[in-house]
């Protein structure tokens, strides 16, 4: 049973409000579940604290850093299932809520901009997660959701248990992975084709991973696309 959730966040203070009030701020105030907000900002080398930067092979927007993320999920030793707020990750399902709410721990990294580094999710994320198909204008929104939907199945947490019982995106694509610098971290480096400068290739790998993506994780997206696309044809 779900016991702690950290979660990795620029805007820490965001949860003040939510985590304090209605059911979630029951439980919490009672020790049902743990939180922890961890502020991304300090784990930053930088003197101003920035955590993003500009993404290889253009395009509008920010991405979020590795190497912050890096010292940070190394940091935690109860990290759990990790966990990424994505538009383009999981949909957030009743079936995944019951399997997050059987882990002991989970972490959750608040996606934020255009996106976090790739390296990151290689590294240490073990599911994208969307809460629709829509895009929000921080992961903390995604994160609040999860961790309410969670903390739902903890016991103690509604006053009557059976009431759970009786509970009732660009051209369909998902979106494609970003890079930003350095070029190369912990032996995991930038592919070559973002560095190349050559907008034809780029945009070319672009579509393809992104094809990748959309069959592997959402193929009800795919069925969808390559329906346009023969119509188009």
């Amino acid at each position: 049973m779900i016991g702690r959730i950290n979660i990795v966040t620029l805007f820490p203070d965001f949860f003040t409000s939510p985590f304090q009030t209605g059911l979630l701020g029951k439980c919490l105030n009672n020790g049902l579940l743990s939180v922890s907000l961890i502020d991304l900002r300090d784990f930053s080398e930088d003197k101003f604290r920035r955590c993003d930067d500009y993404p290889y092979g253009g395009g509008s927007g920010m991405v979020l850093k590795p190497e912050p993320l890096f010292r940070c999920l190394e940091s935690l030793h109860d990290r759990g299932r990790t966990l990424l707020t994505s538009a383009s990750g999981r949909p957030f399902t009743a079936s995944l809520v019951h399997e997050l709410s059987a882990e002991e721990s989970v972490t959750i990294i608040c996606g934020h901009y255009e996106g976090v580094d790739q390296r990151v999710s290689d590294r240490f994320v073990d599911d994208e997660i969307s809460i629709g198909d829509y895009v929000l204008s921080g992961g903390e929104f995604a994160a609040t959701v999860i961790v309410d939907a969670i903390a739902r199945h903890i016991p103690g947490f509604m006053s009557n248990a059976e009431s759970l019982k009786e509970e009732s995106y660009e051209e369909d694509l998902l979106e494609y992975p970003h890079y930003t610098r350095p070029e190369e971290i912990e032996g995991m480096r930038v592919p070559e084709v973002l560095l190349s400068g050559n907008h034809a290739l780029i945009q070319k790998w672009r579509l393809e991973r992104s094809i990748e993506k959309t069959a592997s994780i959402r193929p009800d997206l795919m069925e969808r696309y390559r329906a346009q696309d023969r119509t188009e044809k």
